[in-house]
């Protein structure tokens, strides 16, 4: 640093030159060089690959072509085949569907013949049926004539009942019959409209097939058009990516802000449960039994005192209060958590008392108190050491003390408080319970909130229960609401400090919301225009597609208009529906009615009518079986006569005329191929001769088609597309080998991009903390600011407050002493960065005071210290001042002559 570098940097105004300086001498210049440096040679070599496969893609488009035509080819071929086979199948079906007529007439034939004896024998069986039903009839009949006169009266209305629900319920099937109609007639219109539709879409698909190639002059349109559209959809996308990485880094900013609002919703969480344990602790403080249930229990105690005549004895309670620790509060938190169940409850000598005292807690409204029965006048427990666990570590019965013999003897027999063993922490915990194998050990506590046992060969751990209240058994709350209170003091803090952080980066989310709002802005615009570009696109396509096909839109919108009206009379009927249906339900709520009508007379006079209605059943049921026998011996009769042997003869007559027509068709068919082609085929499928030729003129029709496009041959073709292919299979490869090498390369250097972008911001970070704390030792605060969007460095100076309270944003405000000293601040601050052996200074202390080189000086000597690496100083001024060490060199020359 010499001292026209010093003068340089001092008396520059220029933000830019002192960020070269600072960029250079941390070497960010070199790299960020190299990485430029690269990504060109990367875009040149992208540039070059493209060029490369843009020379043989002519080769791969006229592939695509032949493979295409081979397809084609292939098609035709499929479907000649297809017609021949068809032809040959075609042929014999008329043999084989008057031979499926023969079998089936013949089966018909013998099914009459053998209907000639069974109608004979059930004719005759009807006979004598008959015969008895018409005696027992009349027998039936002349019983049931007295009883008439008795019921014509309800006969009548049985009849008119009858008769109207006769009515009704034909009605309702008639209804019906009209309802299924209607739903027929629809289901033939959907079928209909669903056949235009097939049609529409046929004459669409025809006249693709048939359009022809478009004009140059439109191509040429439609080129640029399609050019200008990739242009803008280029830009949205470039614009949509910028969205999307703004969006994750707004995404990301909520998220931490929602992170930050849960940390402060658990402080102040924490700090409301710490406030009201110290307003509990400080209740306790005041009285001790409010401790082991609140003010409930001192009610409690008030009504036990009030009627203590009615117990046989006092009860004792709560046991807590009874209690103490000895020898201190160390082991507070383990007894609580050993016996802290037991602590709440109260002691009475009989049932009649636990009674007493559940009714008193009822008037206190003390829900779920825990009430133990022990004996009053039992004396206290003597427990040989044989039975106590043998360790080392004290029990839950050592630690505590009691004056009431009852109490204790409580929480040997309930709690079993001899063998609940306390230790200091877990390991030691571990060891007793699980290791030491110690006879008449139940539980392990530890004093922060373990509890291990075991049982047989099962090893229990249960943590600690958060919930869990403790302190309740110390003598003294005044060390834990002083504990209490500096932890609800460090939450505020905490708390406080998250506010802050909140505060700083709702400020950077509001800048960043704004970015992104202005870039949703330009990716609309963008997006605008991608749709104006495409919409004439599209309509310079549609105009030219309406030139051309006039025929065809014409016909589809006739074929619109009728499914259009086809729709309209489907919801006409489909209305009409509906209202038949209400109809329906009318008549069958009718019907409902009248039927039980009916079955309520039937009911009221069943007295009266039980005889006349049994004789009158069974008379009717003698006479539909009459009526049924004799209409069953008609029935068989009329087949006989009228069905059975004329069918019979004309099924034989239509039988010789099969047996004609399959022989000529035979005859017909050998001509065209013999049968055995049809049986390698597969045979005949059931498809009828109809079926067929439709089937085959279909064919006909497309083969011819699409034969009149085709006119090379497919063996030709494919040689073609082989010697194509392997003429640019290599470049191919070759061509996607240099594409991955690429791709590599790019993300290499997007990974080494990040990590400069990253160290550089670290460097300015260490930077303006290395130049303040070199600043500090003048008592100077200040900051370096650096920009590497915009390539500016600026220096900020605040002065000590005895003297100036603004920041000085620029050096030449300052002082000459105080420029240089920030300088060589700045410059120790570098040099802490960077790596040197050998570093030299000529008359950095010619612009400071004696104060100011006294500190300059021993700054540098101090640094140069520190670092390790050699240093040379030059000077004019009087270096005695610089202390000795034995590192440390001074050379001072004489005075030049004179």
């Amino acid at each position: 640093m010499s001292q026209d570098k010093s003068r340089e940097f001092l008396h520059s105004g220029n933000d830019k030159d002192k960020f070269k300086f600072f960029f250079k001498a941390t070497l960010l210049q070199q790299v960020n060089d190299l990485l430029q440096s690269i990504y060109e040679q990367l875009r040149s070599a992208n540039a070059l690959v493209d060029e490369l496969e843009a020379t043989i893609k002519p080769i791969e488009k006229e592939l695509n072509e032949l493979q295409v035509k081979i397809k084609n080819m292939e098609h035709i071929e499929e479907i000649s085949q297809q017609v021949q086979q068809l032809k040959k199948k075609l042929a014999w079906s008329w043999v084989y569907y008057v031979d499926k007529q023969l079998e089936d007439q013949s089966m018909k034939i013998s099914k009459l013949k053998d209907r000639i004896p069974a109608c004979q024998d059930k004719i005759e069986q009807k006979l004598v049926k008959v015969e008895s039903l018409r005696d027992l009839f009349t027998k039936k009949k002349a019983q049931i004539a007295h009883m008439m006169q008795k019921t014509s009266e309800v006969r009548r209305k049985q009849d008119d009942l009858r008769h109207s629900l006769s009515l009704a319920t034909k009605h309702k099937l008639e209804l019906e019959e009209q309802h299924g109609r209607e739903t027929k007639r629809i289901q033939n219109m959907l079928k209909r409209s669903s056949s235009l539709q097939q049609e529409v879409q046929a004459i669409q698909e025809q006249h693709v097939k048939n359009t022809q190639a478009e004009e140059s002059e439109i191509e040429e349109k439609l080129k640029e058009l399609q050019c200008m559209v990739d242009d803008a959809h280029s830009t949205l996308l470039r614009l949509k990516e910028e969205e999307r990485v703004l969006s994750e880094s707004v995404s990301e900013g909520m998220n931490e802000m929602r992170k930050i609002n849960e940390e402060i919703l658990n402080y102040e969480k924490e700090e409301r449960e710490i406030r009201g344990t110290i307003q509990q602790f400080r209740q306790h403080k005041t009285n001790k039994v409010t401790a082991f249930g609140g003010d409930k229990v001192i009610h409690l105690l008030h009504i036990i005192e009030r009627c203590h005549q009615k117990f046989t004895k006092s009860p004792i309670g709560p046991i807590g209060a009874h209690l103490t620790l000895v020898n201190g509060d160390t082991w507070a938190p383990a007894v609580e958590n050993a016996i802290g169940r037991l602590l709440n409850a109260f002691i009475v000598t009989n049932h009649r008392d636990m009674n007493l005292l559940r009714d008193c807690a009822r008037e206190a409204k003390y829900s779920n108190l825990q009430i133990i029965i022990y004996d009053f006048s039992r004396p206290r427990l003597n427990i040989p050491p044989s039975m106590l666990p043998q360790t080392n570590n004290p029990t839950a019965f050592s630690v505590v003390h009691s004056e009431n013999d009852t109490v204790l003897n409580v929480l040997v027999d309930m709690g079993s408080a001899e063998r609940l063993v306390l230790v200091e922490n877990y390991n030691v915990g571990k060891a007793v319970a699980f290791d030491q194998k110690i006879p008449h050990l139940k539980e392990v506590y530890t004093l922060d909130g373990y509890k291990m046992f075991a049982r047989g060969s099962v090893q229990t751990v249960l943590p600690p229960n958060k919930n869990f209240r403790t302190g309740r058994l110390c003598s003294s709350y005044d060390h834990q609401i002083k504990n209490l209170e500096q932890r609800m003091s460090d939450f505020k803090m905490s708390a406080e400090e998250c506010r802050k952080r909140k505060r700083a980066m709702e400020a950077n989310l509001q800048d960043a919301q704004g970015d992104l709002k202005k870039l949703k802005e330009r990716c609309l615009v963008a997006e605008r225009v991608v749709a104006t570009k495409t919409l004439e696109l599209k309509d310079l396509k549609k105009s030219y597609s309406t030139e051309t096909s006039p025929p065809a839109a014409s016909t589809v919108d006739e074929l619109h208009q009728e499914i259009s009206k086809l729709q309209e009379e489907i919801q006409e009927r489909k209305s009409f529906l509906e209202k038949l249906r209400v109809k329906r339900d009318e008549a069958e709520a009718k019907a409902l009615d009248l039927k039980l009508s009916f079955e309520n007379l039937c009911e009221s006079a069943k007295g009266d009518l039980d005889a006349f209605e049994e004789a009158e059943g069974e008379l009717m049921k003698i006479e539909k079986d009459l009526q049924d026998a004799e209409a069953e011996k008609a029935h068989y009769e009329n087949i006989m006569t009228n069905k059975v042997l004329p069918d019979i003869k004309v099924a034989e007559a239509h039988y010789q005329e099969l047996e004609e027509q399959r022989k000529e068709s035979s005859k017909k068919a050998s001509i065209i191929c013999p049968e055995t082609d049809i049986e390698a085929l597969g045979g005949w499928d059931g498809s009828t001769p109809e079926q067929l030729s439709a089937k085959l003129n279909r064919l006909s029709q497309r083969l011819q088609h699409e034969s009149q496009w085709c006119s090379d041959s497919i063996d030709d073709l494919r040689m073609l597309y082989e010697k194509k292919q392997r003429k640019i299979l290599r470049k191919q490869q070759l061509y996607q080998g240099f594409r991955e090498k690429l791709k590599a390369c790019q993300e290499a250097l997007d990974l080494r991009q990040n990590k400069f972008q990253r160290n550089s911001a670290l460097l300015k970070r260490q930077l303006t903390w290395n130049f303040n704390g070199h600043l500090g030792k003048k008592g100077i605060s200040g900051s370096i600011v650096v920009n590497y969007e915009e390539k500016t460095l600026r220096v900020e100076v605040k002065m000590p407050q005895d003297a100036s309270s603004s920041t000085v944003r620029d050096t030449r405000g300052l002082s000459g002493g105080e420029r240089s000293f920030s300088t060589l601040c700045f410059a120790l601050a570098l040099h802490e960065m960077t790596e040197a052996p050998f570093r030299a200074m000529d008359e950095f202390d010619v612009f400071m005071d004696a104060v100011s080189r006294k500190i300059s000086l021993d700054t540098l000597v101090d640094f140069a210290l520190a670092q390790g690496s050699q240093w040379i100083f030059i000077t004019p001024h009087d270096i005695s001042m610089v202390k000795h060490g034995e590192r440390i060199k001074k050379q001072q020359l004489a005075a030049p002559r004179s």
